[in-house]
């Protein structure tokens, strides 16, 4: 099929530009949802087991404790404002509410 040379200019310039948009777009795109989620679990998982592991190693009421207990709430507000939901490690569920207990993990209060 023989086109006019300014056709297949233009279509090449064409193809050219739609092949770039599509690789931007795959390579470019926002990070999904899920990955946002995965990410906040794991940040919020984290912050919780250095809490648990402050308690059982330090006690309840310690300073690393306490230390544990500010970077548990703030993975949970950066999680609940910038999604909208956070993780609680403990019952493995997702909260849409700012539902959480600034004094966590209560139930360890009887331990030294």
């Amino acid at each position: 099929m023989n086109l006019p040379h300014h056709w297949t200019y233009h279509l090449g310039k064409t193809a050219l530009l739609a092949a770039a948009l599509t690789a931007f777009a795959t390579v470019g795109a926002a990070p999904s949802r899920a990955d946002h989620n995965a990410n906040c679990q794991k940040r919020t998982s984290k912050a919780d087991h250095k809490l648990h592991e402050a308690i059982e190693h330090h006690g309840y009421k310690s300073s690393q404790a306490e230390h544990a207990r500010v970077d548990l709430r703030e993975a949970r507000e950066h999680c609940y404002t910038t999604y909208h939901e956070w993780w609680d490690d403990d019952s493995q569920t997702w909260h849409t509410d700012r539902d959480w207990h600034d004094e966590d993990h209560e139930h360890y209060h009887e331990h030294p």
